[in-house]
């Protein structure tokens, strides 16, 4: 960072805090000059591109999981913080990747897993949904799964 004034580029950090829009606003001061200034620093997200079904791509939105979501957990015992938070794991996961392209398959994927760990019930809605479910007898297989895990846990 080069002063603003002289152009010199050592320089101490006076004070440092967050601002309301996720930036932080470091005061500096040249070691030079001894002139003061203010940087603005932010976080620097690399989008993430989601493969549809179809073959096309667009950016990832994480509202989209959360309406999935709320749909699946409709009358059920989970709260809006607790979605919340399983969208934010998902989205982190996708970020902390490095991977600038996923497949809705697997993000899909990742929301079972979660919402099976959160609540079993409206991880079925989920999957009924998500795996298309065609008959009655796929979404039977599917509750023997979860039952037979159920009674190996125990």
């Amino acid at each position: 960072m080069k002063c603003p004034n002289c152009g010199f580029s050592k320089n101490t950090v006076i004070d440092s805090r967050p601002t309301e829009n996720g930036s932080i606003r470091r005061r500096r001061e040249c070691l030079s000059c001894k002139k003061r200034f203010t940087t603005y620093e932010i976080i620097d997200v690399v989008p993430v591109f989601v493969i549809k079904k179809n073959g096309s791509k667009e950016m990832f939105d994480r509202n989209k999981i959360m309406t999935g979501l709320i749909k699946s957990c409709y009358k059920r015992p989970v709260t809006a913080e607790q979605l919340n938070m399983l969208v934010s794991e998902i989205e982190s996961e996708l970020q902390n990747s490095l991977t600038s392209e996923i497949h809705t398959t697997d993000i899909g994927i990742m929301v079972m897993e979660k919402l099976r760990q959160l609540d079993e019930v409206s991880y079925v809605r989920f999957a009924s949904v998500y795996r298309e479910f065609k008959d009655v007898e796929t979404f039977m297989n599917e509750l023997r799964l979860l039952a037979n895990e159920k009674i190996e846990q125990s």
